[in-house]
């Protein structure tokens, strides 16, 4: 039987196309002056960890067809970022490097959690919008204390200082909303919490922390605790820790192997009471938003899942999205740290031998199909596409180092 294919030239980043965010500059004469451009109030930052052009290419198609669009692509502004570390070791970046190079405008080492490549501490974006007194918070389907929204709340010299990383966000940088995965790191060894230790799906998880019991800690400090949907919907206003697993909010495998993705609370979920509670301080907010299963779904070569995972990162912008569009004042910017399995969208073909295909995959609303081919379970160096939406937005055209996104957001979150 034959089978129908799909010849797919893959077309990259969206275009920037016909955002005008303030009237030309005024001419002579006594014309009139030129309006100030909108200013930035609040700052959504969307990590698809792992996220590259391939894979935002893949889930279009599969979620949206062949004429079809990702919310994070039909932002109208668009641009690329490359991803280079500061390692002695490689040119290849991890998520640790990635993301700090995001929150402190340095690159640095592999592993590095925001200090420089000399091991010293470096101020972070979640850390000075909360001094100059924004609202801010984070969201993530990791651990909360994972390398990318670690990056942007703490220091340290190694990403696995987990629990430390869980203390500084209590005693130093105070993040008004937390919500994710890695109730692991927040209790003493042999203490666990909602999460029982040793799971059936993974008996390797369990509590862990060294720190004491940080979950009284936070409690003691204001913070909410929830561990589940229903509580997380009753939360109050105020200072929420939410933590929805032991450790991230899914079971990373290869496909068959106990893979499994469903979170407690959905990103979007997440995404959405986090905007509502951060919302309420009339100073604006900074607010990390993460999809950490894109990366560990694409390290295990398994495409199903990472698909899946890429569906509900764009449930999640398009939450950011429609805050935004209610509130001008939202810059919203979508991109990923690095590139995970170096991931090429092909034909369907019999005849090509590659050894890490995976599909094939329906094109939604089409008789076609198309395979995913892997390269590696690692991370590459590709550019990384950047989208974004809201005022200044257009400084996100072109390529750039990843450096870049602190060169623009910091005097945003800081003023």
């Amino acid at each position: 039987m034959r089978t129908t294919t799909l010849r797919w030239l893959m077309a990259g980043t969206v275009a920037a196309a016909g955002l005008t965010l303030a009237d030309p500059p005024a001419g002579v004469g006594g014309a009139a002056p030129e309006r100030a451009r909108p200013g930035v109030h609040n700052v959504i930052f969307i990590n698809g960890d792992g996220m590259a052009a391939a894979h935002r290419e893949a889930a279009r198609l599969y979620h949206s067809g062949l004429r079809g669009r990702l919310t994070m692509d039909r932002f109208p502004v668009s641009g690329q970022l490359t991803t280079s570390p500061d390692d002695p070791g490689t040119a290849i970046t991890d998520s640790a490097a990635g993301a700090s190079a995001w929150a402190t405008g340095v690159a640095t080492y592999n592993g590095a959690i925001s200090v420089g490549p000399d091991g010293r501490a470096l101020p972070t974006l979640g850390a000075r919008a909360k001094a100059a007194g924004k609202a801010t918070g984070l969201v993530t389907t990791a651990q909360v204390t994972d390398a990318s929204p670690a990056a942007f709340f703490a220091n340290a010299v190694d990403r696995a200082a987990q629990d430390d990383i869980a203390r500084q966000y209590l005693e130093k940088s105070k993040p008004d909303v937390i919500l994710g995965g890695g109730e692991d790191w927040w209790l003493p060894t042999g203490t666990p919490g909602a999460y029982p230790d040793k799971p059936a799906e993974d008996p390797e998880e369990g509590s862990r922390g060294t720190e004491g019991d940080l979950i009284a800690e936070a409690e003691k400090d204001g913070y909410q605790y929830v561990s589940t949907r229903a509580r997380l919907r009753a939360v109050q206003p105020g200072k929420v820790l939410g933590l929805f697993a032991n450790e991230e909010m899914f079971q990373q495998n290869p496909e068959g192997e106990g893979d499994v993705y469903r979170p407690v609370v959905d990103l979007a979920t997440m995404a959405g009471k986090a905007l509502e509670l951060l919302s309420a301080d009339a100073d604006g907010f900074f607010l990390l938003i993460e999809e950490e299963a894109v990366d560990e779904f694409a390290h295990d070569n398994n495409g199903r899942r990472m698909l899946q995972a890429m569906g509900e990162l764009d449930k999640a912008v398009a939450v950011a999205e429609a805050y935004a569009a209610k509130h001008p004042g939202t810059l919203v910017v979508v991109t990923g740290d690095h590139e995970t399995g170096g991931l090429a969208v092909e034909d369907v073909d019999a005849d090509d031998e590659s050894a890490g295909e995976d599909g094939p995959f329906r094109v939604k609303g089409t008789p076609f199909e198309f395979t995913l081919d892997w390269t590696t379970t690692g991370h590459t160096g590709q550019s990384v596409p950047v989208t974004a939406y809201g005022p200044q937005s257009e400084r996100f055209t072109g390529q750039h180092p990843n450096t870049y996104v602190h060169q623009v957001l910091e005097p945003l979150v800081t003023r």
